[in-house]
Formats: C-alpha cells, sequence, structure tokens
C-alpha cells in the first residue's frame, strides 16, 4: 500500500503572516506617520521598507536581487530600502495576503495566485499589462531530478507510471509549480491517448498512485528528495533541479521530458497595501528592475530564463532551449485551467484521493 506524508501548511501560514504583519510595522517611516494614509512618493534620504510575498524556490533569486535593487536604489534615487521576503506554495501565500499578510508585491508561481489576490480587491484590474511579457519576467519549466545513474531508467512521462518508481511532488492545491507540474503530464499523456479524455485520466490516476510524499510547496518537495533522501525521482521546476545540480554535481542527473510546459510566475503590486503603507512608487521600481540587464542576469544565474531573449541566449548551455513546451493558453488560460482542474471536485479530486 503506497504511503503519503502531508505537511499541514496552516502553521507556516500563520506564522507567514504574524511577520509580515510586524515587518509592515514603520514602514517609509520618514514620510507616514501613524494613521496617516496613502502617501504614495518617498524622496532622496528617506528609509523604505517593502515586503515581497514570494512562492517557495524564489529564496536564493531574491536574496541576490533584493541586494542588487537596494544598491541600484541607493545610487540612483538616494532612497534606503529594505526588503522583507515571505516564502511557502504560491497558492498559501496568496491566501496569507487575502487574509492580512501586508504584502506590497507578490512574485508569484502563476497568475491565477495573483487573480485571486485581485479578486480580494487588493490588486488593481488590468495588473497582468502593468509590466512586460504578461507581468513575467523570467519563465521556467519542468524536469525530472533523478539521483545519478538513473536506477530506474526514467526518460519521460510514461515511466513514471510504472510499477515501483517512487515520486516527490507536491500538492496542486497549495503549491503553484505542482499545478504547472500537473499540466504538463496531462499534455503528455492526453498526446499519447489521442486527447482520450478518460484514457488520460487513467494515465493520471496510476501516476499519482505513485506519489509516496506530497509536500506544500515545490522547496519542500526538493528537501524531501535531496535532504531526507526519499523518492526515485523528483518532478521539479527547472530551475530547483539546476540549483541542485550544481550544489551536488555527483548526487543527481537532470532528465527533460519530450513534452513539458512553459511555466510562467507572475509579479504585482498589491496596489491596496502598497498605497497604504507609502510605497507605491518604490513597489513600482522594484518589479521594473527585474526586467534590468543587470537582474535578468541575476534571474539566469538562478537557474530561472530570463525573458530578454539575448540575456538568455547567454545561459544556452545551462537550459535546454529545444524542449517541446506548450503554454497555459493551451490550456484556455489560468481561470479556465484552475477550474477544469484544480477547484474543488475538478479533474484532480476525481483522480487523487487524499
Amino acid at each position: 500500500m503506497r504511503s503519503k506524508i502531508f505537511k499541514s501548511v496552516l502553521a507556516a501560514s500563520l506564522a507567514g503572516v504574524m511577520v509580515l504583519s510586524m515587518a509592515a510595522c514603520g514602514k517609509n517611516g520618514d514620510n507616514q506617520s501613524a494613521g496617516s494614509a496613502d502617501v504614495t512618493n518617498a524622496e532622496a534620504g528617506d528609509s523604505v521598507e517593502i515586503t515581497n510575498v514570494s512562492y517557495d524556490p524564489t529564496r536564493e533569486l531574491y536574496v541576490q536581487y533584493n541586494d542588487a535593487f537596494a544598491t541600484y536604489y541607493k545610487e540612483e534615487k538616494g532612497i534606503d530600502v529594505t526588503i522583507h521576503q515571505s516564502h511557502g506554495g504560491s497558492g498559501g501565500q496568496a491566501r496569507s495576503v487575502v487574509e492580512g499578510a501586508d504584502a506590497d508585491v507578490v512574485t508569484l508561481a502563476l497568475a491565477h495566485d495573483i487573480t485571486f489576490i485581485e479578486q480580494a480587491g487588493l490588486i488593481d484590474a488590468g495588473w497582468i499589462d502593468e509590466f512586460p511579457e504578461e507581468s513575467s519576467p523570467y519563465t521556467s519549466t519542468i524536469v525530472f531530478l533523478v539521483r545519478k545513474g538513473n536506477e530506474k531508467g526514467i526518460k519521460d512521462w510514461d515511466d513514471l507510471i510504472k510499477d515501483g518508481v517512487e515520486i516527490i511532488n507536491p500538492d496542486p492545491k497549495s503549491s503553484g509549480g505542482a499545478c504547472w507540474n500537473f499540466l504538463a503530464a496531462w499534455e503528455y499523456a492526453s498526446r499519447q491517448n489521442n486527447g482520450d479524455e478518460a484514457k488520460t485520466k487513467e494515465f493520471m490516476t496510476k501516476l499519482y498512485d505513485n506519489v509516496t510524499v506530497m509536500d506544500t510547496g515545490a522547496r519542500g518537495a526538493t528537501t524531501t528528495f535531496v535532504e531526507n533522501g526519499q523518492g526515485d525521482v523528483l518532478i521539479a521546476w527547472e530551475n530547483e533541479a539546476i540549483n541542485t545540480l550544481a550544489e551536488y554535481p555527483d548526487d543527481y542527473e537532470i532528465v527533460t521530458p519530450s513534452v513539458s510546459i512553459l511555466a510562467q510566475p507572475s509579479v504585482a503590486i498589491v496596489d491596496e497595501n502598497a498605497k497604504k503603507d507609502g510605497v507605491a512608487d518604490v513597489a513600482k521600481d522594484y518589479l521594473d528592475y527585474l526586467y534590468s540587464d543587470d537582474a535578468q542576469r541575476i534571474i539566469g544565474e538562478n537557474g530561472y530564463r530570463p525573458y530578454n531573449e539575448d540575456i538568455l541566449a547567454e545561459f544556452s548551455d545551462k537550459f535546454d532551449l529545444d524542449v517541446n513546451l506548450v503554454t497555459i493558453d493551451d490550456f484556455g488560460g489560468w481561470d479556465a485551467a484552475y477550474t477544469d482542474f484544480f477547484s474543488d471536485g475538478a479533474i484532480f479530486d476525481q483522480i487523487y484521493t487524499y
């Protein structure tokens, strides 16, 4: 009988809300006194704090990026910026913002999670067009991470449904990366079965029957596979696999499946909070700078695919740029895909029972 381990997100979410609430106290202290609101313009000499609520695997990326942005902003604007950071499963992070986490910007795994915050009235409509490339300054895809030697001979999605293969994969109900994983696998199975939904569901049921540990977020799944030594294969963000291989070159291999998906993490200003905190201009500059050449190179160095094609080409030795990638548009966009696959009673619930 398969064994599943589920890690509760509740305690982490509550702790994250508490940390962010405390971090928000005293933001933009030089311009905003207690009880004031809608102060949006920081000036030279100010000391400003903003909070970025992000998803699991971006921790290292934003440590490096935040330092670069703070240096740039001090030099260009004369403003000292401190960036507070929070990480977790993308869906859980979106819910924490709706429930009160004082995020000024969000950098989440998929557009649907930001739309969820928009629907709560915290983000202005039209956010997806506020920054280039549908507010997606970097992309990734989904690959397999296996142990050195690839003992189970895993080469493509159909190898994951074989008896005896133990899969580590996060939970689509809390992890944005897990949603991308599911859709990539679904597309492969659908093609193999000529679009027959019943057969595709059967394939997906077999695949998830082999999932032995389902963490709440992508980084938790990486920890389970790499540090805890569980499973034969991790279905992973490409950047997580690349960074793991860089750290443990003798222990792991990356397998790129024949079909994967263009994963497009999204960014947005949490307009209601940023205006309240008096940091709307800084929040916009913070996300704008992600598209600068310096930031795009930081993105590539951290295993994400820069949106700038010229800079992406500089990292061609790091990425498989020939992989067959479907997009979320092939599923009708995120609103349709979430309704069809991940809402209560939808396809994921039909093929998987907790």
